[in-house]
């Protein structure tokens, strides 16, 4: 069997993919046309998201079994063609849940109790107290939509700050926590996205959303960007119906999330940028030293396993 990386992912997934006989070529330099010239060759793929495994790339891949990627998500994959195929999709499930879990939490801490606007403040040597005054997370509402495996971690971690926690996942109706979308709009203060990016999801939190909740509320989304509207996230700023948002991820993210789009920054993202209502990061959530060894731990369980069959 040959694999191709296409991705860097952690060495331990090659070293020990290598142990059972298997060559494991990289070509982390190499443009999609060059390695679509050469992907007839290999049986198997590594891929995070540097581009899209499209109909044409995967026409031309002639004996690929499997694609493995690291990471979660897997919308860069056209997985209806490659089921044509017959080639298997694996991704790396539940590898950072709990890193992105953690990095929510920080967020929604940081955003209420200032501490990147007041870090700044000290550095510049201003000294204000009254006007940095934060908020408890105790006793907050807090709705979580998606309850799979990040948004089952982020639950557990809100589990000692005495919240009172609303779970929405259509997927799990016999949850026993289920709560209807209706309760969460009346009662939250927090809303927390963990879901994929689909045609149910993109653009999931519009103005008609927004506007759903009775109360203004608090915004954290490390799912995917273009499940927020960046527009009317903006307007609801504005509007008070949003007090703050933790975002880390963002709308105009390129494809392969490793940079903004070269386009140019729209207004409304020029506004977060500069906004104290917003703690904004790289797309970096699960991007922790742990969650890359685990990555590389699941690939390699779901590769050998799929060989073994």
């Amino acid at each position: 069997m040959r694999i191709l990386f296409i991705d860097t992912v952690h060495p331990y997934l090659k070293v020990e993919l290598e142990k059972y006989n298997i060559i494991c070529d990289t070509a982390y330099e190499k443009s999609k046309s060059e390695i679509e010239e050469i992907i007839s060759d290999y049986h198997g793929i590594i891929i995070r998201s540097r581009f899209s495994i499209d109909k044409q790339f995967l026409k031309k891949a002639k004996k690929l079994k499997f694609i493995a990627r690291s990471g979660v998500g897997l919308e860069n994959i056209d997985i209806k063609f490659a089921k044509t195929k017959k080639i298997e999709c694996f991704n790396s499930s539940n590898a950072n849940s709990q890193a992105v879990a953690e990095h929510a939490l920080g967020m929604l801490l940081s955003l209420l109790n200032n501490l990147n606007k007041v870090d700044k403040e000290v550095r510049s040597g201003k000294w204000k107290r009254e006007e940095n005054r934060g908020i408890e997370l105790s006793q907050k509402t807090i709705g979580i939509i998606g309850f799979g495996n990040t948004g089952s971690a982020f639950a557990k971690l809100l589990e000692g700050f005495n919240v009172n926690l609303l779970i929405y996942d259509k997927y799990l109706k016999d949850y026993s926590c289920q709560t209807i979308m209706q309760k969460i709009y009346l009662e939250a203060d927090i809303i927390s996205l963990h879901i994929p990016l689909n045609k149910e999801t993109n653009y999931l939190v519009n103005e008609m959303f927004i506007d759903n909740f009775k109360k203004p509320i608090y915004l954290i989304n490390t799912s995917r960007g273009k499940c927020v509207n960046t527009k009317s996230l903006v307007k609801a700023i504005k509007n008070k119906k949003i007090k703050g948002v933790c975002l880390d991820v963002l709308e105009y993210e390129k494809d392969s999330f490793e940079k903004l789009s070269e386009q140019g920054l729209p207004e409304e993202m020029i506004y977060l940028t500069k906004s104290n209502k917003s703690i904004l990061s790289s797309h970096i959530a699960g991007w922790t030293n742990e969650s890359n060894e685990k990555i590389a731990e699941i690939l390699l369980n779901k590769i050998t396993s799929y060989e073994c069959q």
